[in-house]
């Protein structure tokens, strides 16, 4: 996915299947290497994709970690070509700045500050920077000033932590 424009001409829904497809193939051999999928965005413009890879390790994401999960995910992707045509393969951490893909990715963050942007407008609002207050079932709790809204997860395009430099 991408930030403020979705490239992908395929609906939200189908994207969302083929991703969790690539990443229920990527998953194993990126476990067998001591990392964690953190998720994956799969983007197309017109005959060329990017497939950017977040990994994660409680001691912390090395380049070298990247490399080897690049080198192992590469000659996986050739093998079973699950993207046509051609594309850009990225691996890099979450960061501090890091997306959540899943839902217990947002019980995880719970008291922090996130950019959530919409799928579609709700509200009047198609972005709110607030406290993650909650998940309930598949739906997440966010405090915006003296607000809460509570968002279904299809309805997110991406949150993010926002960090804080204290």
């Amino acid at each position: 996915m991408q930030d403020d424009a979705e490239d992908d001409q395929a609906p939200a829904s189908g994207r969302r299947s083929r991703q969790a497809e690539i990443e229920h193939l990527l998953s194993p051999v990126i476990q067998a290497l001591d990392c964690e999928l953190w998720g994956i965005e799969l983007s197309t413009r017109g005959r060329n994709s990017l497939l950017r890879i977040y990994i994660d390790r409680e001691e912390g994401v090395s380049i070298e970690d990247c490399e080897a999960v690049s080198r192992r995910v590469g000659r996986l992707l050739d093998v079973e070509e699950p993207i046509t045509g051609n594309y850009t393969l990225e691996v890099s951490s979450p960061g501090m700045d890091r997306i959540l893909f899943r839902i217990e990715h947002y019980a995880q963050y719970v008291g922090e500050t996130v950019d959530v942007r919409l799928v579609r407008p709700f509200e009047g609002r198609r972005r709110l920077t607030g406290i993650l207050a909650g998940v309930e079932g598949d739906e997440v709790r966010v405090q915006v000033d003296e607000e809460e809204f509570l968002l279904p997860l299809e309805w997110i395009q991406r949150a993010r932590i926002v960090p804080r430099f204290e």
